[in-house]
């Protein structure tokens, strides 16, 4: 499977969501593989990383977020579990997790409920290590800055307003990862 195939079908060429998409998908895929390079013993599945990497933001086109080029109706926190349902739709189920469980640091069933989000109520946190390195590769890159890496202490600042939890999430994976 081409994961840019699946692209295709979603988002015309030339849209400039479409470049968004595709920059900010290579610029985690990149980092995302290159900490599996790091991680031999981790005995990783590399084509799936760069295939989920690429398509992990895949449902953002249905949600509303003008300042990217996304002009749906759902909320941008929906574009993970839309996204899902595409690539299960694409009958790529594994992948489907990837979109599903890459939203901050994953989300908890309890913190889904306790701050109302308009999200399935269920747990969508990364569970194979595949997951969790897509998804802290993931922080790295906005797709408002498109090509700029943030630092480590840049990722920190942004998943602060999410609680400690995530920021101590993030610094469990930056020590398994790249320490």
């Amino acid at each position: 499977m081409m994961p840019t195939d699946i692209i295709d079908k979603y988002y015309p060429k030339n849209d400039d969501l479409r470049k968004i998409l595709v920059s900010h998908s290579f610029a985690v895929a990149d980092k995302a593989l290159a900490i599996a390079r790091l991680h031999p013993e981790m005995q990783l599945d590399s084509l799936f990383i760069y295939e989920a990497a690429i398509l992990h933001d895949i449902g953002i086109f249905k949600t509303n977020a003008p300042e990217i080029y996304c002009f749906g109706t759902f909320p941008y926190i929906c574009h993970g579990y839309l996204g899902s349902d595409i690539l299960k739709a694409e009958n790529r189920p594994s992948h489907a997790l990837v979109c599903e469980r890459h939203t901050g640091t994953g989300l908890s069933k309890a913190y889904i409920m306790e701050n109302n989000l308009p999200l399935p109520q269920r747990d969508m946190a990364p569970v194979s290590l595949e997951e969790q390195i897509i998804c802290f590769a993931d922080k790295f890159f906005s797709k408002t800055h498109p090509g700029k890496e943030k630092t480590a202490d840049k990722v920190r600042k942004n998943l602060a307003k999410y609680g400690t939890d995530s920021v101590n999430k993030f610094d469990e994976w930056y020590e398994m990862f790249l320490a």
